[in-house]
């Protein structure tokens, strides 16, 4: 288990992310339409954007955030990853505008387990928590970082950096 934080008082989580040089994990989400969304359907980079619920603040600037930054990038994906239906993610993404990156939910998957990013305990367990995981060409991990606490944005330049 790992340990994050929200607002200050720990939380655990249901494992550890994948370390950096390791092959990630192979993942099923739901996408739009409620359709398969699965990393053998993601050529070249990704970029997972793990957060709790895309219906918070800093969960809805992170996707904007990598909307902007990373979704112009040549051979990469952006993949917004929670456990909300994937129409909150479309409702969202309408709402504010943005078409450049993917939504998965997690809620009919183990990707939170194989990940180790399920919440354990605290008033948000049973959802993600805030991490941010970049693979290669080849699924291989270059990035990962779970977030120090929940109510903070993810480090943005060190992920859009690590895609070289």
């Amino acid at each position: 288990m790992a340990t994050t934080a929200l607002k200050g008082t720990p939380v655990q989580t249901s494992g550890e992310l994948p370390t950096v040089g390791s092959k990630a994990p192979a993942f099923e989400l739901v996408g739009e339409g409620l359709s398969p969304l699965t990393s053998a359907d993601l050529p070249g980079r990704v970029v997972l954007n793990i957060f709790p619920s895309v219906d918070t603040g800093v969960c809805a600037q992170s996707v904007r955030t990598f909307n902007e930054k990373a979704a112009g990038l040549e051979n990469t994906t952006v993949v917004n990853v929670s456990q909300d239906l994937p129409f909150a993610h479309a409702r969202f993404c309408a709402v504010e505008g943005i078409d450049a990156v993917k939504a998965g939910s997690a809620f009919r998957s183990s990707f939170g387990e194989d990940y180790g990013v399920t919440l354990q305990d605290g008033p948000m367990a049973g959802l993600l928590a805030r991490a941010v995981v970049v693979l290669d060409e080849n699924g291989e991990v270059v990035h990962a970082q779970l977030v120090d606490d929940i109510s903070t944005e993810p480090d943005y330049d060190a992920a859009i950096n690590a895609l070289g």
